[in-house]
């Protein structure tokens, strides 16, 4: 079964946007470079991207990644491939293991 992984959300600034996120809600930072940060909730983890960097998309989990396109590695050790939808919106598909 996929699960959502996160939801990302543009932002023009990273550091503000971990500061505003941490202070107004219960989460966690799990992940933090240049151009994005991610968020750990109790249910859901939140990336903060620049939007010239990332897009604005929703992130699914499925054990069979690679049957959407080729999965590419990124820097905090997860992998997918990104997607998008009969309307445009992007989806990334992340592998199944992306955070065990």
């Amino acid at each position: 079964m996929e699960r959502i992984d996160h939801i990302a959300l543009p932002v023009a600034d990273i550091s503000a946007a971990l500061d505003w996120y941490r202070e107004h809600f219960t989460c966690e930072t799990l992940y933090v470079d240049e151009s994005w940060a991610l968020l750990g909730f109790e249910n859901i983890s939140l990336a903060l991207v620049l939007p010239d960097q990332h897009p604005p998309h929703f992130a699914v989990t499925r054990a069979d990644a690679e049957s959407h396109g080729t999965v590419t590695p990124h820097r905090d050790g997860t992998a997918s491939v990104y997607t998008r939808d009969p309307w445009n919106n992007a989806i990334e598909i992340m592998k199944s293991d992306a955070r065990a």
